[in-house]
């Protein structure tokens, strides 16, 4: 059994091979950045940020995926295999022992769809916190929010450019560490013995 830390939160935004319709005759998506951004959870600090290009196996930058995300077909065949992608998550940043965010889902199944086809080992251990259906749920909306929608909700200024990972991990995290804020700061109201 792994021992679980609870000191970070690994904040995790992918982007992925896409296309304006449907995919063309056999491609898939596949991850082509990793964008990672640490949250400190004692300070509620965001202390680092790194993007991780991958090149793509099966499938190729579409000029709609340029335009979405700004990454070319150039910049991602200089990068990592997913396998070496994978890898450098579980060495680098301790991914098997650290609980990891994304906003939504879509990131992680994106990675178990990759490590499913035999293209690299998961990177994560079992604790993910959908960090869209935490804001939903922390701040009563009826229905998940987009990241821009809830950082326009937070007051806070979207920061990079959007459908980039890394600069999507740290907007996430920013809004991640909002919501321990305000737990915190209403679990420091409550009076001893719960109040009760």
């Amino acid at each position: 059994m792994t021992t679980q830390l609870l000191d970070r939160v690994l904040v995790v935004d992918v982007e992925a091979t896409c296309w304006e319709g449907a995919p063309p005759a056999g491609m898939s998506p596949e991850i082509i950045e990793i964008g990672l951004c640490e949250l400190d959870v004692p300070t509620g600090e965001r202390i680092s940020r790194r993007s991780v290009l991958v090149r793509p196996e099966h499938s190729e930058v579409s000029g709609f995926c340029t335009r979405l995300t700004t990454l070319t077909a150039e910049q991602v065949a200089a990068g990592v295999p997913f396998a070496e992608a994978c890898a450098l998550l579980r060495r680098e940043y301790g991914a098997r022992q650290r609980v990891w965010a994304s906003w939504g889902d879509y990131d992680r199944r994106q990675f178990e769809r990759q490590c499913a086809a035999g293209e690299a080992a998961y990177p994560f251990g079992r604790r993910h916190v959908n960090a869209k259906t935490l804001y939903a749920l922390a701040h009563g909306f009826g229905r998940e929010p987009g990241m821009a929608e809830a950082l326009a909700h937070a007051g806070l200024e979207l920061e990079g450019t959007h459908h980039r990972g890394v600069d999507d991990a740290w907007n996430i995290a920013g809004l991640l560490a909002g919501i321990l804020r305000d737990v915190r700061s209403a679990a420091a109201q409550v009076p001893p013995g719960g109040g009760a």
